[in-house]
């Protein structure tokens, strides 16, 4: 199986921990050693020994120092960013140049947090093998926990594989809203739509022919693209659209694999919060010169000399960095992402 990991990012709903210059999937969660690019890339290794990543060239230094073991030829680089369906008919016309095109191809996202590598290795295999054998692009879903607004959800059909656990797809649902989600949830039948799936570069093809010419027709350019200019600027004609909603929501035989392992979306510090340690009171926090009385339930990082104290606070998140400081109810993060954009664009 090769491996294909998506590093892009707007670097904006983290803000001030990322920026659009330095996205999610550089920083290193956790007190951990390794970024989340460099974790994802780990369990990479774990199903592939062929592991391309595609990110835009104004990441693209930060990604190579970060995965130094790559040569030049691992990486996948846009001109421009121009979404995730662009991401993927430029990943998939690389792999063509460089390997078979029946062997199945795993994408995956470079910000995600998982814990549990042996679980994931698992559902890929499961994934890899269905691919192989049904010649259809596999996705993998999670489980849901909670009624989540913030992602989409796959609604499983009847059993492809019993022995394996492999449903067929029936639909696709956009975010909902709670009450709809509670209903997912509750009925046992969906999946979030985390993003994975599987597929060669033949099944590719096949499903971009008849559900999606126009990718297809991208794919077959920048194959002709005879110089690196004629490259770039038939990239940069690409419209800027997401995979799911260009080609994987119209497929009618795809089939999904229910992840048997841990996963996170870190899209706010929210979510980020519940990836990292806490105290008794549920607060994190990292760095120095930081003092808290009084605090429950907060996000503080500290990562400049200038002294922090936050006091009789509940449900906050203070952040200090050389970029910017935040200070936020922690629920709110698509107000935070607004004044991320904000200052991006000053």
């Amino acid at each position: 199986m090769i491996t294909v990991i998506i590093a892009g990012g707007s670097g904006t709903r983290l803000w001030p921990l990322s920026t659009p210059d330095y996205p999610k999937h550089l920083l290193k969660i956790n007190d951990e050693h390794k970024s989340l690019l460099q974790n994802t890339y780990e369990r990479a290794r774990k199903i592939s020994d062929d592991v391309y990543v595609i990110t835009e060239i104004g990441h693209a230094h930060h990604i190579k120092d970060q995965l130094p073991e790559l040569s030049d030829d691992n990486f996948v680089i846009e001109p421009a960013r121009r979404g995730t369906a662009s991401c993927i008919v430029a990943a998939l016309s690389h792999i063509a140049e460089r390997h078979d095109h029946d062997e199945p191809i795993a994408v995956l996202s470079a910000d995600h947090y998982i814990r549990d590598v042996a679980g994931f290795e698992h559902s890929f295999r499961i994934a890899e093998t269905a691919s192989r054998q049904a010649d259809r692009i596999v996705l993998i879903g999670v489980e849901p926990d909670h009624p989540a607004i913030g992602f989409g959800y796959i609604q499983k059909d009847k059993l492809f594989d019993e022995e394996s656990f492999v449903f067929n797809v029936h639909s696709f649902k956009e975010k909902p809203e709670f009450n709809v989600a509670q209903k997912y949830v509750k009925s046992g039948k969906y999946l979030w739509n985390c993003g994975y799936f599987v597929g060669s570069v033949n099944t590719f093809k096949k499903s971009m022919g008849a559900y999606a010419p126009e990718l297809l027709s991208e794919y077959e350019a920048l194959l002709a693209a005879d110089s690196p200019k004629k490259y770039e600027s038939t990239y940069l004609s690409f419209e800027n659209n997401t995979i799911d909603y260009a080609l994987i929501e119209k497929v009618e035989d795809l089939l999904v694999v229910p992840a048997s392992f841990d996963w996170m979306d870190l899209g706010s510090f929210n979510d980020m919060h519940k990836a990292v340690a806490s105290d008794e009171c549920g607060n994190h926090v990292h760095g120095e010169s930081i003092r808290i009385d009084g605090v429950e339930n907060s996000f503080v990082q500290n990562q400049e000399d200038k002294p922090v104290a936050v006091i009789g606070l509940d449900n906050v998140v203070v952040i200090n960095t050389p970029q910017g400081i935040l200070v936020a109810r922690k629920d709110l993060s698509k107000q935070v992402g607004d004044a991320g954009k904000y200052f991006a664009n000053k």
